[in-house]
């Protein structure tokens, strides 16, 4: 054995032991963190020394000095985002990942994590019921899912205009309009800035009262306009979890000629339940979809999926070559498909996840999360001093607080609820988050923690119920 593996192991072991400590304790520490800003950066600011440090004794201070500053957001409890936990073999595939130490560029420079990829979204595309000869990338969220699902739009659109952007740029373009739900999430427009379009491109259409873009907004926004055309959808509505009619919206867009993109971070995955699979009917019509592997597959972060139907439009907005590269012919190379060039080889995680699953897991994990939320939030909406605003049909759900003082305004009721939000939080039993929604503060739920159950929905409801009773004493 090497003097560098003398060194080496130990700080692994140590790693192991504070990772087993943390991960077996989650049920019983505070969600929140309990440790403040001051101390966390008097810990952490140590001087750096001439020397260096003992590895070992280097995990064993991280260890310490992150204590009380990591939130219990791999645990069940946890609701404030749309944050999954690790699987098991998720998280030993990740461990193994960094100890291999692959660059996930191509398969000429890591073969087995490219041929690990390549299944994985096989796999994918098999489970959700896409396109099967769909393109895809995997990214490191949702947020470079849409760049990378919106360039590929952005080549197509244009392409079919006559233009090459990939030769050419935007400048002298024809100018690409973007339609998209009203409601849809903040990744959209920042992924719209990066890629130069500008937020002026995108023109909202309205919705109904359940947030869903409607037939005759949709036709409305196209006739409205000419040119090359995208058309944004939503797959899960961030607050309630809702879902654009896809059947009835995208053979109107593509009737006009408009490219079709679906925001499915959380509810794509839906489609993998047979209980929820018709909430997504007709989602396969679309061009291109965008997830996130670490909500509802829970594996580490660092795994967003676009999915795009045409290969040539994805392939001409990302790959790049070069006389020192060696292309494949036999296998897919990733940097053909996804903004990086240097990446993590995150397809090994994925690709654990989706074998320890299996298809009934998955269906199995999505329906649970599901009805935890149900429950979370209709038995908090049924305390003294609570309403449930939106008792999901997926997991994402929303509460309102009351305040009790008579001749309470709207805007005491919306301080109200933030407060109570932040003394739920500060208990330590559960972690939610605000939101502003239809003009009223309300605490979101979301669930797609493969931790939670029955144990942590009581124990959530009864921390609420704490709450407001210590609040309307």
């Amino acid at each position: 054995m090497t003097s560098t593996h003398t060194a080496v192991h130990p700080a692994l072991d140590r790693a192991v032991h504070h990772a087993s400590v943390w991960l077996e304790g989650l049920d019983m520490r505070a969600v929140n963190a309990t440790t403040s800003l001051d101390e966390l950066r008097a810990r952490l600011r140590v001087p750096l020394t001439q020397t260096g440090v003992d590895p070992v004794q280097i995990v064993d201070d991280l260890a310490a000095a992150t204590e009380g500053g990591l939130l219990g957001s791999p645990g069940g409890r946890f609701y404030a985002w749309v944050i999954g936990g690790t699987l098991h073999s998720a998280m030993a595939a990740d461990w193994l990942t960094s100890a291999w130490d692959q660059n996930a560029g191509m398969y000429a420079t890591a073969p087995a994590a490219a041929v690990a990829e390549e299944v994985a979204g096989e796999w994918l595309l098999d489970l959700l019921d896409l396109p099967r000869d769909a393109s895809f990338a995997l990214v490191t969220g949702c947020q470079m899912a849409h760049v990378t699902a919106l360039a590929a739009a952005r080549s197509g659109v244009l392409r079919d205009a006559g233009w090459d952007v990939e030769r050419d740029g935007l400048f002298g373009a024809p100018r690409i309009r973007v339609l998209a739900n009203a409601t849809r999430h903040i990744t959209i427009d920042r992924a719209l800035r990066l890629l130069g379009f500008g937020l002026n491109a995108v023109q909202p259409v309205d919705t109904d009262e359940r947030g869903r873009v409607t037939a005759d907004a949709l036709r409305s926004a196209l006739r409205s306009g000419s040119g090359p055309t995208i058309v944004v959808l939503a797959a899960g509505d961030l607050n309630t979890g809702e879902f654009d009619r896809f059947q009835e919206l995208i053979p109107i867009a593509k009737s006009a000629g408009a490219w079709v993109h679906v925001d499915g971070a959380f509810g794509l995955l839906a489609r993998a339940s047979a209980a929820k699979r018709h909430l997504l009917e007709g989602v396969d019509l679309a061009d291109s979809w965008s997830t996130d592997a670490h909500k509802w597959l829970n594996v580490p972060f660092d795994s967003g999926i676009a999915i795009v139907r045409d290969r040539d439009a994805h392939r001409s907005a990302m790959s790049v070559h070069a006389s020192y590269l060696w292309a494949s012919t036999e296998v897919r190379d990733e940097v053909d498909w996804n903004p990086e060039f240097s990446r993590r080889a995150r397809g090994f995680a994925l690709y654990a996840a989706l074998r320890e699953l299996g298809r009934d897991g998955l269906a199995a994990l999505i329906d649970r999360c599901c009805a935890h939320c149900h429950a979370i939030v209709s038995g908090i909406g049924a305390l003294d001093g609570a309403e449930a605003l939106w008792v999901p049909e997926l997991d994402q759900g929303l509460v309102r607080f009351l305040d009790p003082r008579s001749g309470a305004e709207e805007e005491d009721h919306d301080a109200y609820t933030d407060r109570i939000i932040a003394a739920i939080n500060a208990s330590g039993e559960a972690f939610f988050g605000g939101v502003t929604w239809r003009g009223r503060r309300a605490m979101r739920v979301s669930v797609v923690n493969w931790h939670t159950n029955a144990s942590d929905v009581a124990r959530t409801i009864e921390a609420a119920r704490r709450v407001l009773a210590a609040a309307s004493a």
